[in-house]
C-alpha cells in the first residue's frame, strides 16, 4: 500500500516545469535537523562529512568552464541537496562519495555494480540499493543519461514475482526521483532556518 501511496504522488508530480525558487508553497523553515527521514534508514555518513563534500563540490563548480553548463547545473542541483540534507535533515542522498560510473548507454554490456548482478529476490534488492545511491549521487549529465539507461534495462530482468518486490521497487522509484531532481525536473524547497 505504501508503494502504492508514493508510486501516486510521483506520478501526480509529472514531467512538467519545476515550481519557481521564493513562490511561497515551496519555502520551508526548520529549527533543527537529524541526518534520517521516517520511512528511510538514515545515511551512514556524518554531518562533517557533508560538509566537506559540499564545499568540494562548490570548490569544483568554480573551477568549471561556463562551457560545461549541463554539468555545472547537475552539480549544483547535487549541493541543493546536500545543503537541504544538512539543514533539515531530508532527502538525504544514500551515499554522497562519487562512485565510478563507466557505463555507456549505447553498450551491449551490464553495467559494473559493486553488487554482483544476479536476479533473485534478495539479490535484486542490493543491486536496486546501490543503484538508487548511485543515482542520488550523480554529479554529472552523462551519469544521469547512462543511470536511466541502466535501471530502465536492469528492471525488466527479475521473473515477475521478483518485479513486484515492493523494497526493490521502491528502491528504484527513489532513484528515478533522484535523476529527475538533479536533472532539474523535481525542485527542492527552499530552505530558511531559525
Amino acid at each position: 500500500m505504501r508503494l502504492l501511496a508514493l508510486l501516486l504522488a510521483l506520478a501526480a508530480c509529472g514531467p512538467g516545469a519545476p515550481p519557481q525558487a521564493g513562490t511561497g508553497a515551496d519555502v520551508i523553515t526548520y529549527h533543527k535537523a537529524e541526518l534520517s527521514e521516517d520511512d528511510e534508514p538514515p545515511p551512514k555518513y556524518h554531518r562533517s562529512d557533508l560538509e566537506d563534500v559540499i564545499d568540494a563540490e562548490r570548490a569544483r563548480v568554480a573551477a568549471m568552464s561556463d562551457e560545461d553548463r549541463d554539468n555545472i547545473l547537475v552539480r549544483k542541483r547535487f549541493i541543493e541537496t546536500l545543503e537541504l540534507c544538512k539543514a533539515t535533515g531530508t532527502s538525504c542522498p544514500p551515499r554522497i562519495d562519487e562512485p565510478a560510473w563507466t557505463f555507456e548507454a549505447d553498450s551491449d554490456t551490464d553495467p559494473k555494480l559493486e553488487t554482483p548482478l544476479r536476479f533473485d529476490v534478495d539479490s535484486w534488492r542490493k543491486v536496486s540499493t546501490e543503484l538508487h545511491g548511485r543515482a542520488c549521487a550523480c554529479r554529472t549529465i552523462h551519469c544521469i543519461d547512462t543511470l536511466e539507461v541502466a535501471i530502465q534495462r536492469l528492471e525488466v530482468r527479475p521473473m515477475p514475482e521478483v518485479q513486484s518486490d515492493d523494497f526493490a521497487a521502491i528502491e528504484i522509484v527513489r532513484a528515478r526521483d533522484c535523476l529527475a531532481r538533479l536533472r532539474g525536473r523535481h525542485a527542492l524547497p527552499r530552505v530558511t532556518t531559525e
